[in-house]
């Protein structure tokens, strides 16, 4: 199977892993569906990108428009806009850009990894809290649910998917942030698959920082020689 080529055995038995709990806790706790098919393509999303796999960007669209629904559903407006105003339009983006600089010397991923100056650092984290702030009152407008963690978590996501579209490994800084609020978020609400997805992507995360940091380490080793 072409979309599992270049897996190490590790990465099966963690994708077929959390597949099987994310099957038990739909059953266990009588989830609907488009829950089960949002978490299953969130993580499949996750995984792919954190192995530089162009193939993210379908699961992404199919994850971005269902997440939407289930934001919407469950009143949290900030994550609902997120997905659909913003994450959906974003996988096509993200394809052109990742298209246009494939890597082409290892086989291991298929795009081309940059890494984040502390200049850059310096100008985000500043932004991520005015317009986490500012977004906060347009929520509380709203009427919306958890509006400070709803609208930290969005500013945080909107960054990270920059940071992907463009390639930066500090991405996963990020996503692993946004997964945390995410959790709290989810917990708050009572759905449980909805946790239970948020905590594969904080995994997912972690390993694609872990994954895309050697990447950095094997591009620059091939440089150099």
């Amino acid at each position: 199977m072409k979309l599992l080529q270049n897996w190490t055995r590790f990465e099966k038995i963690w994708l077929l892993s959390f597949t099987t709990i994310q099957f038990i806790l739909y059953f266990w706790w009588q989830q609907h569906l488009i829950d089960l098919i949002c978490a299953l393509s969130n993580m499949l999303c996750v995984v792919l990108v954190a192995k530089g796999r162009l193939e993210n960007f379908f699961f992404g669209m199919i994850a971005t428009s269902l997440y939407a629904y289930i934001s919407y559903h469950n009143q949290i407006y900030g994550e609902a806009m997120l997905s659909g105003l913003f994450y959906f339009p974003m996988q096509f983006i993200g394809l052109y850009f990742w298209l246009k600089h494939r890597e082409k010397t290892t086989k291991q991923s298929d795009v081309q990894i940059k890494q984040l100056s502390i200049q850059g650092w310096g100008i985000m984290l500043p932004l991520v809290c005015i317009c986490a702030l500012g977004y906060a009152e347009l929520l509380a407008y709203l009427n919306a649910q958890q509006v400070h963690l709803d609208s930290f978590t969005v500013v945080i996501c909107i960054f990270a998917q920059i940071l992907m579209t463009l390639r930066y490994t500090e991405q996963w800084l990020l996503w692993m942030s946004a997964n945390i609020l995410g959790m709290i978020i989810w917990v708050n609400a009572e759905n449980y698959a909805m946790v239970m997805m948020t905590c594969a992507s904080l995994f997912n995360s972690l390993y694609g920082w872990l994954h895309w940091k050697k990447q950095t380490k094997q591009s620059a080793s091939v440089t150099s020689n």
